[in-house]
């Protein structure tokens, strides 16, 4: 009995050092996970609505993937939408916000299983955004 509170003690041990030096980071539709906290967001303005934005946004997705889930956050004062889907067995989460009236701030952010940031992927997808947004 003792030997396996031991062999317990330790597997906590290990797993919260592990956690400790990965470290987290913050996914830009909201919460944490465990990952390497690097650079991993994409930011782009536009002068278009939320709603512009945001469906040029959800078209990349599918196009280069499968969009999991939407969401629209209440809790902020501004008008605020996310999708969460993968792309290429990464996870990738994007943010639609408006900034103000007449000004849309679209956030991309994309990470792989083991949690490591994809800045190429990232770069990618943002750009796609604002190349629909132009046709």
């Amino acid at each position: 009995m003792a030997a396996m509170k031991t062999k317990l003690v330790a597997l906590v041990g290990a797993l919260t050092l592990t956690v400790w030096i990965c470290g987290c980071y913050s996914k830009v539709s909201g919460g944490h996970r465990v990952g390497i906290p690097k650079k991993d967001k994409v930011e782009g303005r536009y002068e278009r609505s939320v709603s512009e934005v945001y469906t040029a946004a959800k078209q990349v997705l599918e196009q280069n993937g499968t969009l999991d889930s939407e969401n629209v956050l209440y809790s902020q004062t501004n008008a605020v939408k996310t999708m969460t889907g993968r792309v290429s067995q990464k996870w990738v989460w994007i943010r639609v916000e408006q900034i103000d009236p007449k000004l849309t701030q679209v956030t991309v952010q994309a990470r792989g299983s083991s949690g490591g940031p994809n800045i190429d992927m990232t770069h990618e997808l943002e750009k796609q955004i604002a190349l629909r947004l132009v046709r």
